[in-house]
């Protein structure tokens, strides 16, 4: 087995709460949820999509910058696994009609060990990360009027609306650009 495929470990956990990224710009990578409507999230998915893809052709895909940081590659299969959860959990919110639904928990760093994201084949994931992001902008852009306005409640209590949840995404996939400075 080659040393690319070795798995290198866990990387650290991320047990922020983000959400307070819906009212302050994140000193990181810059995004401000007040500067952004939920009608550009398409648009904005698409064109990450892209440069994701993009990353995903680099030499140093599959090295960590520091030990606990995930690789591009990681990182790739991450936003990849984020668009499915941000596209499932709008879904669910517009199946709700407009009552509150609650999401189930998802463990980002538990997904990344069960699906070994280290091992995975950056020409595979380059086709699903392009697959993920366009069926995402897809979902995100069917809401409209007072849809943008339905609840839900995440599994650790943050309260969303289907609009909050479409910036919070953005943010998030506009962040792990940043991590691999593309």
């Amino acid at each position: 087995m080659s040393e690319s495929l070795t798995d290198p470990g866990p990387s650290t956990p991320d047990d922020a709460d983000w959400t307070w990224v819906l009212s302050s710009p994140c000193p990181d990578c810059g995004f401000d949820a007040a500067a952004t409507a939920p009608g550009e999230v398409p648009a904005i998915l698409r064109v990450a999509g892209q440069r994701y893809a993009a990353v995903l052709g680099r030499d140093d895909v599959r090295n960590r910058p520091a030990e606990g940081v995930w690789s591009p590659l990681e990182y790739a299969c991450h936003v990849r696994d984020v668009c499915d959860v941000m596209r499932g959990r709008l879904e669910q919110i517009l199946a709700g009609g407009g009552e509150v639904v609650r999401f189930a928990n998802w463990d980002q760093d538990e997904t990344a060990v069960e699906r070994q994201y280290w091992r995975s084949d950056p020409g595979v994931v380059q086709g699903e990360v392009t697959s993920a992001f366009e069926a995402a902008a897809t979902a995100y852009a069917l809401p409209s009027g007072t849809q943008w306005e339905w609840p839900a409640v995440r599994s650790n209590g943050a309260e969303f609306t289907a609009a909050t949840l479409s910036l919070y995404f953005v943010h998030d996939i506009r962040h792990h650009l940043w991590d691999v400075t593309a």
